[in-house]
């Protein structure tokens, strides 16, 4: 059974990374389509004004909180949730855990070459990992059904969408039955990381949960997202006193 806790309407399964995994490899073997989510506080907010991501996240069959935001978040809730599951991190450890298994993977999304380049460094990251499929994420009406086609003729176990969010998310709830793969996950962009086009916060800034800052720092173009952020803290705490 999920345990759930709420961060301004948004569910979030309380799990750790291990139980994340598992809970994964539970839904390979589950059936139907199932789909995984992961906000961080930008698209938690985002959710507010729109019902459409907001019913989507309500739905989906896993949340994971990218961000130590939603998890200091959690702290007002009844049930908090026990650490950061980051969507980078999580794909990182699926294809650990599945790699030299019958389990294979497809990559849509990013820009003209970037899934195929980080297709090729996980593989060899990952000895036996199989990539089944790839395409970027530049599509008309005519190409996106040659894409929902080539999903469902190669029916990876997993589906990785590197859309950005929200469009991710509703492409993947809009599509997955017409597709087919067991589990789709949007992540953002972390094609951009597995390819080595984009770096990842050092580790000091990852551990003390500084991120944002790092990517604020070495993005400045990005200070406008970042405004969210103290937004979603304040909103939280707002939310907080009403109780």
């Amino acid at each position: 059974m999920r345990k759930i806790t709420q961060v301004l309407n948004v569910p979030f399964d309380a799990v750790t990374m291990k139980e994340a995994v598992l809970r994964v490899k539970i839904l390979l073997n589950t059936e139907g389509q199932h789909f995984i989510c992961t906000p961080n506080p930008e698209i938690v907010m985002e959710a507010q004004k729109d019902k459409e991501l907001m019913s989507i996240l309500r739905e989906a069959d896993m949340v994971v909180p990218d961000g130590v935001g939603v998890v200091w978040a959690s702290k007002y809730s009844s049930i908090r949730l026990k650490e950061r599951v980051a969507g980078y991190d999580l794909t990182q450890s699926l294809f650990a855990e599945l790699a030299g298994t019958e389990k294979t993977f497809y990559f849509f999304g990013g820009a003209p070459g970037i899934a195929t380049e980080a297709a090729r460094k996980m593989m060899k990251q990952y000895p036996g990992l199989k990539i089944v499929g790839i395409h970027n994420g530049y599509f008309d009406s005519e190409e996106e059904k040659k894409i929902i086609h080539d999903i469902k003729k190669l029916s990876p176990s997993i589906l990785l969408v590197g859309l950005g969010a929200p469009k991710q998310e509703k492409w993947i709830y809009e599509n997955m039955r017409l597709f087919g793969a067991k589990v789709s996950i949007g992540v953002g962009g972390s094609f951009d990381v597995m390819a080595g086009h984009v770096k990842r916060a050092p580790k000091f800034y990852q551990k003390f949960g500084l991120e944002w800052f790092y990517r604020l720092i070495t993005q400045p173009a990005r200070w406008r997202r970042m405004m969210r952020l103290p937004i979603f803290a304040f909103t939280v705490l707002k939310t907080r006193k009403r109780r």
